[in-house]
C-alpha cells in the first residue's frame, strides 16, 4: 500500500492517526496550520482511559512511555459545598491506573516522536471527486491532492464541509478559564484546597473546578449558563474587568474557593459548542472526519481519548485490512459513529447535571460515575 494520504490537523487524533500508521510503514502527511509546535498553549491535563485512549497509544506503542509520564495521583477528586464543606474526596488506590492524568504538551510531544509535520500549512478547501483525487486547497493558493484526507481538525473544522453542512450550535454554556503557576510554593493553601488532583464546586446553574497539572501549574475552569452575548459590555482582554465579572458571579461561595479566581493570571472565554448528538454523513469517497471535527461534545472528559482510538483505528484499518481504501474508511465510519453517538448521549445529558438548577445533580451524577 502506498496511497497518498494527509491528516489536517496535528491534535491528538491526527497525530495518533500519523503515528499508527508510521508504526505500520506507511507515511501520511500531517497538515497544521500552526507555524510550530510552541505557537500556542495546549491546553490543560487529559486523563485517558483504559479502554480508550491508552488503548491508542498501545496501537502506537506507546503504552509504557505514556504510564512513565502519566499522573496516576491526579485521578483524585474532591467535591466542595459553595461554602467550603467537603462533601467527597475521592482518592485512587495506589495501583489505579484506569483514567491517569498527562499534560496536553507531554502527550503531543509523545505522539510527535519521529513523525515530520508540515507546520504553517492552513487548509482553507477540500474538494473531493476530482480526476486525480481530493484537491487540498492552502491559504497560500497551491493546491496539492491526496487519495484520502482526514479531517483531524477540531470544532471548525475546514475539511467537515466536503461531507456535512453541519455546523456546531452553543450549547448555552459557557466556561472562562484561568491558571495559577507555582502554586505549592505561591498558593500552599490553594495547593492543599486542590490536593493532588481536582476539586470542583457546584451551585446553581453555575460551576467552578480546579485541576492540577504537572510542575505545579493549575488550570482553574468556570461554567455557567448564559447568552451567547453575555459580555457585550466587558472587555475580555481587560483581566480585572474579567476577574471583577466572575467575582460577582459566585459572589457568596466560599473565600478559598474564589481565591481560585483572584489569583488567576489571565483569563480565556471559552463557549461551549456540539455537534448534533448522532452527527453522521453520507460516505464521501477519499475524505473522513476524526474527533470534535466528526463529533464535538461537551467537555467531559471524553472528546480526547475517542479522538486518539479513532486515528489509531482508522490507520490500523488503512494499513491492516482490506487492498481497497475507501472500503476500510466506510467500515471504520460505521464504528465511530455509533460509539461516539453513545459518548455524545452521556457527556449532552452530563452537562445539564454539571451546570443544573440542582447542584445535588451534579453529586448524584460524581457518585454514579465514581462510587465510594
Amino acid at each position: 500500500m502506498r496511497h497518498r494520504i494527509a491528516v489536517v490537523g496535528s491534535g491528538p487524533a491526527g497525530l495518533a492517526f500519523a503515528r499508527v500508521l508510521h508504526r505500520h510503514g506507511h507515511p501520511a502527511a500531517v497538515l497544521e496550520r500552526d507555524p510550530g509546535p510552541d505557537a500556542r498553549p495546549l491546553g490543560g491535563t487529559l486523563d485517558l482511559h483504559e479502554g480508550l485512549g491508552q488503548l491508542a497509544l498501545d496501537k502506537a506503542g506507546l503504552l509504557a512511555e505514556f504510564q512513565e509520564l502519566s499522573r496516576p495521583e491526579g485521578q483524585a477528586m474532591r467535591i466542595l459545598d459553595t461554602d467550603g464543606t467537603v462533601l467527597r474526596d475521592w482518592r485512587p488506590r495506589p495501583d489505579d491506573r484506569a483514567n491517569p492524568e498527562i499534560d496536553r504538551g507531554q502527550l503531543r510531544d509523545l505522539l510527535l516522536g519521529p513523525l515530520d509535520i508540515q507546520w504553517g500549512q492552513s487548509v482553507t478547501q477540500v474538494v473531493p471527486g476530482a480526476r486525480d483525487g481530493v484537491r487540498v486547497h492552502f491559504a497560500d493558493g497551491r493546491q496539492e491532492t491526496f487519495d484520502l484526507v482526514v479531517g483531524a481538525d477540531g470544532a471548525w473544522s475546514r475539511v467537515r464541509p466536503a461531507v456535512s453542512s453541519v455546523t456546531p450550535h452553543y450549547t448555552g454554556v459557557t466556561s472562562v478559564e484561568t491558571s495559577l503557576d507555582d502554586v505549592d510554593t505561591r498558593h500552599p493553601d490553594l495547593a492543599r484546597l486542590i490536593g493532588d488532583g481536582s476539586v470542583a464546586v457546584y451551585g446553581v446553574n453555575r460551576s467552578l473546578v480546579a485541576q492540577r497539572n504537572s510542575g505545579g501549574h493549575v488550570k482553574v475552569y468556570t461554567k455557567f449558563r448564559a447568552p451567547l452575548d453575555w459580555h457585550t459590555d466587558l472587555d475580555l482582554a481587560d483581566v480585572e474587568a474579567v476577574r471583577s465579572s466572575l467575582l460577582a458571579l459566585f459572589d457568596g461561595w466560599a473565600a478559598s474557593v474564589l481565591d481560585l479566581l483572584r489569583h488567576g493570571t489571565a483569563f480565556v472565554h471559552r463557549p461551549l459548542y456540539v455537534l448534533p448528538v448522532s452527527h453522521t454523513w453520507t460516505h464521501v469517497p477519499g475524505v473522513t472526519l476524526l474527533g470534535d471535527a466528526a463529533h464535538l461534545m461537551p467537555p467531559l472528559g471524553v472528546g480526547a481519548n475517542l479522538a486518539l482510538l479513532e486515528g489509531a483505528e482508522l490507520a490500523e484499518s488503512i494499513a491492516t485490512g482490506p487492498e481497497d481504501l475507501d472500503e476500510a474508511v466506510r467500515a471504520f465510519e460505521v464504528r465511530m459513529w455509533a460509539r461516539a453517538g453513545r459518548w455524545a448521549k452521556i457527556t449532552t445529558a452530563g452537562l445539564e447535571r454539571l451546570v443544573s438548577p440542582d447542584p445535588a445533580e451534579a453529586l448524584a451524577l460524581f457518585d454514579q460515575v465514581q462510587p465510594s
